[in-house]
């Protein structure tokens, strides 16, 4: 049987707002609160709740056969909590259908996973207590930021517990296989892995309403009859695509959510069916183990890093930000370690991009640059305060082992105290 697993990725950052060179040392709020709000609130409008209405109607319409998966990361969640909490209140609901399951992004949709693995699995930790404290899920599939991907990130993926991680369908990576198939990662048989058909998931995004496209028009009936005509076993396409393919990407004008709507009754007629991503792993056997040397991601002809990390601005923000990340995790300032998240997010970089910037705010690549490296330069500033440079690595992690053991102590101590208050007062 033909199975197809829909997935579904939210993310919107924190805006940081002008921030001149004369700022750095005096002014330590780096946001724009206006914008964030104006583009948090015009996305959710535009196209996150239309998602979300039509994926509860699609799980109702089908009784509860129709399921997906979203991944969210947890600085999203926070930001919707904030300006549209209406859009975790549909999120709570599809929860609650028990048809969508919950993805794991790392929390502040980070890169981490590349430049430094304690922050990696830091996030992995506290998107998972989110998405269980808001949705009752506990996550056992991963989606790593810009489904970036390797050997060395699988090894902590798999390490930390989890089953399941979402990569892309790279030539690179699959050569002649498809990605029809759940495969093993090299590190160990006890992660599958699940990877996107680029060319179905683009026809959605990129092609669905282009008239110079050999399939246009595109319906839903029509969709449906190219899966199923597709040669092979294929036990599962793997669909996944920005959730602002609906409404943004593909405005609502061109029939892009009456479409996704129709398109559980006629996979369904068709004898094929939907699973989550977990689900898929446990239905469908492991084919064949895929090494992954090499970090790829689904971004552009390349699927590597290059938008994010490709020239010299990006290569320098990155390095200077991710060099004080032990340092970070040492401190307890609560807005140190809010800021330390959110200016790691992905956006922030892409917008130092020369070619591939979009939704940017600022004039140019050079622009984005500038602002970004004066508010590093009062953040780091800030860390050094809390943990000078001069402190060798060796001693701060004897300074975190110190600590660890106080906060132990002072635990136990609480406890003691605790039992000693409860004996008083029964007698």
């Amino acid at each position: 049987m033909k199975n197809i697993n829909f997935c579904f990725n939210f993310h919107a950052p924190y805006r940081l707002k002008r921030y001149r060179f004369f700022d750095i040392g005096q002014d330590h709020y780096y946001y724009d609160d206006m914008l964030t709000e104006d583009q948090v609130t015009w996305v959710a409008q535009t196209s996150w709740l239309p998602l979300l209405n039509t994926l509860k109607d699609m799980v109702r319409l089908s009784r509860g056969k129709f399921r997906c998966g979203i991944a969210i990361s947890g600085q999203t969640l926070q930001l919707c909590e904030q300006f549209v909490p209406e859009v975790v209140d549909q999120l709570r609901e599809l929860a609650e259908t028990k048809s969508v399951e919950y993805i794991l992004m790392p929390f502040a949709n980070s890169f981490a996973a590349e430049y430094d693995m304690n922050e990696f699995e830091q996030q992995l930790k506290q998107g998972s207590e989110l998405i269980s404290e808001l949705f009752g899920q506990t996550p056992q599939a991963v989606w790593n930021t810009e489904l970036l991907y390797c050997d060395e990130i699988a090894e902590t993926i798999q390490k930390k517990g989890y089953k399941v991680v979402l990569l892309e369908g790279a030539k690179q990576l699959l050569s002649w296989k498809s990605p029809n198939y759940v495969y093993t990662s090299a590190v160990s048989k006890s992660l599958k892995m699940l990877l996107r058909n680029a060319e179905l998931s683009d026809e959605l995004s990129f092609h669905f309403s282009d008239p110079a496209w050999y399939n246009f028009p595109m319906d839903a009936e029509k969709y449906a009859d190219r899966l199923n005509s597709l040669e092979g076993d294929n036990p599962v396409f793997n669909i996944w695509v920005g959730a602002e393919t609906f409404g943004i990407r593909q405005n609502a004008g061109t029939g892009i959510f009456d479409f996704l709507k129709a398109l559980p009754y006629y996979i369904m007629e068709r004898g094929m069916g939907f699973v989550t991503p977990s689900e898929a792993a446990k239905k469908i056997a492991g084919t064949d183990v895929i090494p992954a040397p090499y970090p790829i991601t689904w971004c552009g002809e390349s699927k590597d890093l290059s938008p994010f990390n490709g020239n010299d601005l990006q290569h320098e923000a990155l390095s200077k930000l991710y060099a004080v990340g032990e340092r970070v995790r040492l401190c307890s300032d609560k807005a140190l370690r809010r800021d330390w998240l959110n200016l790691q997010a992905s956006d922030h970089f892409l917008f130092m991009n020369h070619v591939n910037a979009e939704n940017t705010n600022y004039d140019s690549a050079y622009d984005a640059f500038i602002n970004y490296m004066n508010v590093l330069s009062d953040f780091l500033l800030r860390v050094e305060e809390q943990y000078p440079t001069t402190i060798e690595n060796e001693e701060l992690n004897e300074l975190l082992k110190t600590i660890n053991n106080q906060e132990k102590e002072i635990a136990s101590l609480e406890e003691e105290l605790k039992a000693a208050r409860s004996r008083k007062a029964q007698k």
